[in-house]
C-alpha cells in the first residue's frame, strides 16, 4: 500500500494533462527561493516558465524512458535495460549518437508510481495511433512511452535533407499503438498542427518537431532556379508531401531551447 501526500493534494501542484496512466503535473510557482531569486521566480511563473513533471501509475504494465529520466519510484516496480549484449550495446550507442537520444532506454514494469525528473520544457502526450500509426521526432524530444510502442532509427531518403534542411540524417521513429511523452521547446498552445491529405507544405527552417512517417520529406529550392531563390532571400525549404500530420513551432526550436537551458541551470 502506497500513500503519497503533498503531491497531487498540494494546492501549488496542478495536473495539466492526463492520458491513460500518464499524468503531467505543473508546479504553479517555485517557492524554493531566497532573497536573490524570489523576483525572477515570481515573474517566471507569471510568464508560464514553470517546472513540469511526468508521473506514471503502473498497473502491471511497462513503460520505456530516456536514460536518467527517472527521479523516484514507489511500489513493486522493476527496471531493466533494452541491451542484450556487447554487440547490441554498440549498435544502440551508434543509433543514439546519430539521433541525440540516449543509448540505453530503461524499461519499468510492475505496480506503483514512477516519477520522472522535473523539466522546464513543455510536456506533450501524443497518441501515436492518431499519427497514421507512426511518428518521427526531432532530436531530443523523446522522454518516455508505453512499451507497446516500437522505437526505431530511420534514415532520410536523401542526403540533401540532412545537409541542406538542418534536420539531421537520422531521426527516432515511434510506431504502433500507445502514448508517447515528448519534451517540446514551446507549449502546445503555440504549436501549429497541420494535416495533409495528399498535399504538401514548405517550411523555411527546421520548425517541424514531429511528423507522420507516411510523409515524404525532401529539401528543395524555394523557387525553380538558384538565382530566383537567392533573390527571394529564402534559399532552400523543407518540403513534406503526402498524407499525414505535422507539429510545427512558430519560432526556431534552438532559440527557445537556449532560453530553457539557461533557466534550468539557475
Amino acid at each position: 500500500m502506497i500513500s503519497v501526500k503533498n503531491l497531487f493534494d498540494n494546492d501549488d501542484v496542478k495536473i495539466i494533462e492526463r492520458k491513460g496512466n500518464i499524468s503531467v503535473v505543473e508546479y504553479q510557482r517555485d517557492v524554493s527561493v531566497n532573497k536573490l531569486t524570489a523576483m525572477s521566480e515570481y515573474f517566471a511563473a507569471k510568464m508560464n516558465v514553470r517546472r513540469r513533471q511526468v508521473v506514471i501509475q503502473l498497473q502491471g504494465d511497462e513503460y520505456v524512458t530516456s536514460a536518467g529520466a527517472m527521479q523516484w519510484m514507489a511500489g513493486n516496480i522493476e527496471s531493466k535495460t533494452n541491451v542484450k549484449g556487447v554487440g547490441d550495446f554498440i549498435g544502440k550507442a551508434i543509433k543514439g549518437s546519430v539521433t541525440s537520444e540516449s543509448t540505453v532506454k530503461p524499461k519499468y514494469h510492475g505496480t506503483g508510481l514512477l516519477a520522472l525528473e522535473p523539466t522546464y520544457n513543455y510536456i506533450l502526450l501524443e497518441d501515436v495511433g492518431t499519427w497514421n500509426g507512426s511518428i518521427v521526432l526531432e532530436d531530443g524530444l523523446f522522454l518516455a512511452c508505453e512499451a507497446s510502442l516500437n522505437t526505431n532509427v530511420v534514415m532520410r531518403s536523401n542526403l540533401s535533407s540532412a545537409v541542406l534542411g538542418g534536420e539531421g540524417l537520422f531521426n527516432l521513429k515511434l510506431s504502433g499503438q500507445g502514448i508517447a511523452v515528448l519534451e517540446s521547446p514551446v507549449p502546445r498552445e503555440e504549436l501549429i498542427e497541420i494535416e495533409l491529405q495528399n498535399d504538401q507544405i514548405k517550411i523555411d527552417g527546421n520548425m517541424a518537431i514531429a511528423w507522420s512517417d507516411t510523409l515524404d520529406f525532401t529539401v528543395e529550392k524555394s523557387t525553380r532556379s538558384l538565382l530566383g531563390s537567392a533573390v527571394a532571400g529564402e534559399g532552400f525549404v523543407n518540403v513534406y508531401r503526402g498524407t499525414g500530420k505535422i507539429l510545427m513551432t512558430p519560432v526556431r526550436p534552438e532559440a527557445t531551447n537556449n532560453i530553457l537551458k539557461y533557466k534550468s541551470k539557475q
